[in-house]
């Protein structure tokens, strides 16, 4: 049984701008963040996963983002070592609530943003660079964190609206995926189409975070008006569930930016 660890939405709030997204003129709704950071949890569970909450902080409002707290293989963890100050003070948070649970952990001081710029295709873990996380890590998370068990891909990202992987990309099985090629470098685009069948977002529903996708067995829960992508991941056999992020888009996240798989 898939396994998602969550951050209540207690202190998240746009108080800094650390991507193009984020404007401290824009307030956020509260209340409403807290309707859809619940209707997701609710629609997560109702796909059969499990939803584990990490307690909140005060002064820490991308701390609801549990997708950028590190990357997961079995039993273990890398740390994120954020690029921002404004987000560095979770990682002492996230490294304790690991430990607690079991987790081995691994970190070092080079720059990486986790499960964000991570994700696994199979077994095949394509990490990506050019924002906020530094190419070099990979090679030590391979040889320290996966004992070389794992294939690993770096792709560059050329957008700094998709400064993160999990903005762009979105593995469904392990030879399928969506996402939105011009946010890719070309290099990034021949090694990815020789990897799987790649479904292309448009440029609309991309910025609507379409690819922004948490997958439970045939089930994908993305941000809802999105239709063209729901349709091509239909025709392809999932069941696609469209969740309002709203209040969560005006800092650059959506339904997988709010959740770190577990498992």
């Amino acid at each position: 049984m898939k396994t998602i660890l969550m951050c209540p939405p207690t202190y998240y709030d746009v108080t800094y701008e650390i991507n193009p997204w984020m404007d401290k003129t824009k307030p956020v709704n509260k209340p409403l963040a807290w309707e859809q950071w619940t209707n997701l949890k609710r629609t997560i569970e109702s796909c059969g996963a499990v939803v584990k909450s990490i307690e909140p902080v005060n002064g820490l409002p991308d701390m609801v983002f549990t997708a950028n707290a590190g990357l997961i293989y079995k039993n273990r963890v890398w740390l994120s070592q954020f690029m921002f100050p404004e987000r560095q003070g979770e990682k002492r948070y996230f490294d304790d609530w690991f430990r607690k649970n079991g987790f081995d952990v691994f970190a070092d001081n080079t720059i990486y943003e986790g499960a964000g710029d991570s994700l696994f295709l199979g077994n095949l873990l394509i990490g990506s660079h050019g924002f906020r996380s530094d190419e070099i890590v990979y090679a030590k998370i391979k040889k320290l964190m996966l004992d070389n068990e794992v294939d690993v891909l770096t792709v560059g990202l050329i957008d700094a609206q998709f400064y993160h992987l999990d903005t762009t990309f979105a593995p469904l099985s392990p030879k399928l995926a969506i996402w939105y090629p011009k946010a890719h470098s070309a290099k990034t685009f021949k090694e990815l189409k020789s990897r799987a069948e790649l479904i292309d977002v448009s440029s609309d529903e991309a910025h609507r975070f379409a690819c922004n996708a948490v997958v439970i067995d045939d089930n994908v829960i993305l941000p809802s008006g999105n239709p063209e992508v729901t349709k091509a991941i239909e025709a392809r056999g999932f069941k696609v569930h469209g969740v309002d992020m709203s209040e969560f888009l005006k800092s650059g996240g959506g339904c997988k930016c709010l959740c770190l798989p577990l498992n």
